[in-house]
């Protein structure tokens, strides 16, 4: 067999596998805009907060859900409140007196709930990563005191005065060239 007409056959293989790719892909086209129509006759369900930020209590029978987020460091909690809960807190699918042991962990986590005096009234799911223990039990306190903020405006000014609602944002500096760390220098040696 000749180079030639090796390439010339594999050549038509290529081009008529082209044109059969490319009408599978306007099947698919053609059949797209039948599912957008169907999925657009059906009513948009939201369970996030996402009415406006006035004063006052937002409706609860409309909202599953109040969400926010919560950072410290390098960790980040994500949160949810449930209104008419029970008071139950999990962390990455853990009772919270499980997954944070110590007693501090715990007074840091409830305190927006103890300040606002809502402490049985919500369930809240939580997911945190990063940074330690610590870090992610502020970051957690930090995004269940702006979900309580999303549920009533007017808790604002507690929360405020409290600061539970500042983003502290002190976190590790990056290492410096010709240093040992951020700011350690090398030890000077005079000889």
């Amino acid at each position: 067999m000749k180079p030639s007409s090796l390439n010339h056959s594999t050549c038509n293989l290529n081009i008529f596998m082209v044109k059969k790719a490319t009408t599978a892909k306007e099947h698919a086209k053609d059949a797209e805009p039948a599912k957008k129509d169907t999925a657009a006759k059906k009513p948009a369900a939201s369970t996030h907060a996402t009415e406006s930020r006035q004063g006052g209590a937002k409706d609860a029978a409309t909202q599953q859900y109040f969400y926010a987020t919560g950072k410290r460091k390098t960790a980040v909690a994500r949160v949810r409140i449930y209104p008419r809960g029970k008071g139950i807190i999990t962390v990455n699918e853990k009772p919270s007196n499980e997954y944070f042991k110590l007693l501090t962990s715990h007074g840091i986590v409830n305190s927006p709930f103890m300040l606002t005096g809502l402490n049985k009234e919500f369930d809240v799911s939580i997911k945190v990563n990063g940074g330690g223990i610590n870090a992610q039990a502020e970051a957690v306190r930090h995004g269940i005191a702006r979900a309580l903020l999303e549920y009533n405006n007017t808790l604002r000014t507690t929360l405020k005065k409290a600061g539970f609602l500042t983003r502290d944002a002190r976190i590790k500096e990056r290492k410096k060239p010709g240093l040992k760390r951020a700011r350690r220098a090398p030890q000077f040696s005079k000889r």
